[in-house]
Protein backbone atom coordinates (compact mmCIF):
# COMPACT_ATOMS: atom_id res chain seq x y z
CA UNK A 1 0.00 0.00 0.00
CA UNK A 2 3.34 2.42 0.62
CA UNK A 3 5.22 1.64 -1.95
CA UNK A 4 2.79 0.11 -5.12
CA UNK A 5 1.52 0.12 -8.47
CA UNK A 6 -1.31 -0.90 -10.29
CA UNK A 7 -2.23 -2.17 -13.65
CA UNK A 8 -5.31 -1.33 -15.69
CA UNK A 9 -7.40 -0.24 -12.24
CA UNK A 10 -11.01 0.07 -12.56
CA UNK A 11 -13.07 2.84 -11.30
CA UNK A 12 -15.55 2.89 -8.83
CA UNK A 13 -19.60 3.95 -10.13
CA UNK A 14 -19.83 7.36 -8.84
CA UNK A 15 -23.30 6.48 -7.84
CA UNK A 16 -25.44 3.52 -6.45
CA UNK A 17 -28.81 2.55 -5.14
CA UNK A 18 -27.57 3.55 -1.52
CA UNK A 19 -24.32 5.09 -2.20
CA UNK A 20 -21.83 7.62 -3.81
CA UNK A 21 -18.12 9.22 -4.06
CA UNK A 22 -17.39 11.91 -2.19
CA UNK A 23 -16.60 14.21 -4.82
CA UNK A 24 -17.81 13.87 -8.50
CA UNK A 25 -14.28 16.09 -9.29
CA UNK A 26 -12.24 13.80 -7.98
CA UNK A 27 -14.05 10.59 -9.56
CA UNK A 28 -13.66 12.46 -12.96
CA UNK A 29 -9.98 12.77 -12.51
CA UNK A 30 -9.68 9.18 -11.56
CA UNK A 31 -8.58 9.05 -7.93
CA UNK A 32 -11.67 6.23 -7.29
CA UNK A 33 -10.11 3.59 -9.02
CA UNK A 34 -9.29 0.33 -7.42
CA UNK A 35 -7.75 -3.51 -7.96
CA UNK A 36 -10.67 -5.00 -10.04
CA UNK A 37 -11.28 -7.67 -7.47
CA UNK A 38 -11.59 -4.67 -4.74
CA UNK A 39 -14.43 -3.35 -6.99
CA UNK A 40 -16.26 -6.50 -7.22
CA UNK A 41 -16.10 -6.37 -3.24
CA UNK A 42 -17.13 -2.91 -2.38
CA UNK A 43 -20.56 -3.77 -5.11
CA UNK A 44 -21.43 -6.57 -3.15
CA UNK A 45 -20.87 -5.34 -0.22
CA UNK A 46 -23.05 -2.35 -0.80
CA UNK A 47 -25.38 -4.60 -1.86
CA UNK A 48 -25.45 -6.85 0.77
CA UNK A 49 -25.49 -4.04 3.28
CA UNK A 50 -28.32 -2.55 1.76
CA UNK A 51 -30.75 -5.42 2.55
CA UNK A 52 -29.57 -5.42 6.14
CA UNK A 53 -30.08 -1.80 6.84
CA UNK A 54 -32.09 -0.51 3.75
CA UNK A 55 -32.25 3.22 4.86
CA UNK A 56 -28.88 3.50 5.55
CA UNK A 57 -26.56 5.71 2.94
CA UNK A 58 -23.11 5.33 2.63
CA UNK A 59 -20.34 7.12 0.93
CA UNK A 60 -16.91 6.43 -0.08
CA UNK A 61 -13.95 8.51 0.09
CA UNK A 62 -10.47 8.62 -2.31
CA UNK A 63 -8.96 4.98 -3.49
CA UNK A 64 -6.33 5.87 -6.02
CA UNK A 65 -5.16 6.25 -9.20
CA UNK A 66 -5.41 4.33 -12.29
CA UNK A 67 -1.95 3.06 -12.36
CA UNK A 68 -1.46 3.36 -8.81
CA UNK A 69 2.06 5.23 -7.40
CA UNK A 70 1.84 7.82 -5.07
CA UNK A 71 -1.16 9.70 -4.02
CA UNK A 72 -0.85 13.06 -2.36
CA UNK A 73 -2.04 13.45 0.58
CA UNK A 74 -1.97 10.12 1.23
CA UNK A 75 0.39 8.03 2.74
CA UNK A 76 -0.79 4.76 1.25
CA UNK A 77 -3.75 4.31 -1.66
CA UNK A 78 -0.94 3.15 -4.00
CA UNK A 79 -1.51 -0.33 -5.45
CA UNK A 80 -5.32 -0.56 -5.57
CA UNK A 81 -5.92 -2.24 -2.50
CA UNK A 82 -6.51 0.77 0.04
CA UNK A 83 -10.07 2.37 -0.60
CA UNK A 84 -11.26 5.38 2.62
CA UNK A 85 -14.96 4.27 3.86
CA UNK A 86 -16.48 7.95 5.15
CA UNK A 87 -18.89 7.27 7.93
CA UNK A 88 -22.26 6.44 7.72
CA UNK A 89 -24.64 9.05 9.50
CA UNK A 90 -28.03 9.93 10.79
CA UNK A 91 -29.51 12.91 12.58
CA UNK A 92 -29.45 12.91 15.92
CA UNK A 93 -33.06 12.52 16.02
CA UNK A 94 -32.18 9.14 13.72
CA UNK A 95 -33.31 10.29 10.70
CA UNK A 96 -31.21 8.53 7.55
CA UNK A 97 -28.48 11.35 6.47
CA UNK A 98 -25.13 11.42 4.46
CA UNK A 99 -21.52 13.11 5.87
CA UNK A 100 -21.19 15.90 3.92
CA UNK A 101 -18.59 16.44 1.80
CA UNK A 102 -18.02 20.20 0.78
CA UNK A 103 -14.90 20.91 -0.84
CA UNK A 104 -15.07 23.52 1.94
CA UNK A 105 -15.18 20.75 4.27
CA UNK A 106 -12.34 19.19 2.39
CA UNK A 107 -14.63 16.79 0.65
CA UNK A 108 -15.85 15.38 3.86
CA UNK A 109 -12.29 14.95 5.30
CA UNK A 110 -11.99 18.52 7.44
CA UNK A 111 -15.58 17.41 9.40
CA UNK A 112 -14.83 16.15 13.29
CA UNK A 113 -16.64 14.21 15.11
CA UNK A 114 -16.31 13.68 19.41
CA UNK A 115 -15.54 10.96 21.08
CA UNK A 116 -19.02 9.92 21.48
CA UNK A 117 -19.52 10.31 17.36
CA UNK A 118 -21.44 13.03 16.96
CA UNK A 119 -20.81 15.92 14.70
CA UNK A 120 -23.28 19.09 14.93
CA UNK A 121 -26.63 17.49 14.03
CA UNK A 122 -25.14 14.49 13.08
CA UNK A 123 -23.67 10.63 14.95
CA UNK A 124 -22.14 7.99 13.44
CA UNK A 125 -24.15 5.17 12.74
CA UNK A 126 -22.65 2.34 14.15
CA UNK A 127 -25.08 -0.57 13.65
CA UNK A 128 -24.39 0.83 9.69
CA UNK A 129 -21.02 0.24 9.88
CA UNK A 130 -20.76 -3.07 11.25
CA UNK A 131 -23.19 -3.94 8.54
CA UNK A 132 -20.65 -3.18 6.12
CA UNK A 133 -18.09 -4.04 7.44
CA UNK A 134 -19.15 -7.39 7.86
CA UNK A 135 -20.19 -7.52 4.41
CA UNK A 136 -17.05 -6.50 3.13
CA UNK A 137 -15.31 -9.50 5.31
CA UNK A 138 -17.69 -11.85 3.47
CA UNK A 139 -17.09 -10.46 -0.03
CA UNK A 140 -13.51 -9.73 0.12
CA UNK A 141 -13.42 -13.64 1.21
CA UNK A 142 -15.67 -14.44 -1.91
CA UNK A 143 -12.54 -12.71 -4.28
CA UNK A 144 -9.91 -14.06 -2.82
CA UNK A 145 -8.86 -11.40 -0.88
CA UNK A 146 -8.97 -10.39 2.90
CA UNK A 147 -9.05 -6.93 5.24
CA UNK A 148 -5.56 -6.03 6.21
CA UNK A 149 -6.34 -3.62 8.33
CA UNK A 150 -8.90 -1.22 9.79
CA UNK A 151 -7.90 2.64 10.34
CA UNK A 152 -10.40 4.36 12.93
CA UNK A 153 -10.41 6.40 15.51
CA UNK A 154 -9.57 4.53 18.99
CA UNK A 155 -12.29 5.84 20.99
CA UNK A 156 -14.65 5.17 18.03
CA UNK A 157 -13.41 2.37 17.52
CA UNK A 158 -14.19 1.18 20.97
CA UNK A 159 -18.03 2.89 20.50
CA UNK A 160 -18.33 0.07 17.68
CA UNK A 161 -17.54 -2.27 19.83
CA UNK A 162 -20.49 -1.75 21.94
CA UNK A 163 -23.23 -1.68 19.51
CA UNK A 164 -25.17 -5.48 18.64
CA UNK A 165 -22.25 -7.12 16.04
CA UNK A 166 -19.46 -4.80 16.89
CA UNK A 167 -17.94 -6.98 18.99
CA UNK A 168 -17.45 -9.73 16.56
CA UNK A 169 -16.20 -7.37 13.92
CA UNK A 170 -13.75 -6.20 15.97
CA UNK A 171 -12.25 -10.25 16.44
CA UNK A 172 -12.75 -10.79 12.98
CA UNK A 173 -11.16 -7.55 11.11
CA UNK A 174 -7.70 -6.25 12.30
CA UNK A 175 -8.37 -2.71 13.00
CA UNK A 176 -4.71 -0.94 13.21
CA UNK A 177 -3.37 0.08 17.01
CA UNK A 178 -0.68 2.34 15.88
CA UNK A 179 -1.47 6.26 16.37
CA UNK A 180 -2.20 6.99 12.51
CA UNK A 181 -0.79 10.31 11.40
CA UNK A 182 -4.13 11.68 11.17
CA UNK A 183 -7.19 11.13 13.48
CA UNK A 184 -9.89 8.55 11.07
CA UNK A 185 -12.59 10.01 12.43
CA UNK A 186 -15.24 11.03 9.42
CA UNK A 187 -13.89 7.85 7.58
CA UNK A 188 -12.50 4.46 8.08
CA UNK A 189 -9.70 3.59 5.99
CA UNK A 190 -9.16 -0.69 4.30
CA UNK A 191 -6.36 -2.04 3.46
CA UNK A 192 -7.17 -5.65 1.71
CA UNK A 193 -4.48 -7.86 1.10
CA UNK A 194 -4.06 -11.33 -1.86
CA UNK A 195 -2.29 -14.02 -1.42
CA UNK A 196 -2.32 -17.30 -0.32
CA UNK A 197 -3.12 -15.32 3.67
CA UNK A 198 -6.16 -13.96 1.95
CA UNK A 199 -8.08 -17.72 3.20
CA UNK A 200 -7.19 -16.98 6.81
CA UNK A 201 -9.04 -14.59 8.98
Amino acid sequence: PSHGSLKHGKRLPSTGPNFRVYSRLGAALGRNSVHTKVRAVVLEAYAVAGRQVPTARFVYGETGWPFGGKFWPHRTHQNGLSIDFMVPVRTRSGEPAELPTWPWQKFGYAVEFDSKGRSQDLEIDYPAMVAHLSALRTAAHRQGLRIDRVIFAPELRNRLGHTPGGAAILNQVTFSRARPWVRHDEHYHVDFATGARAAGR
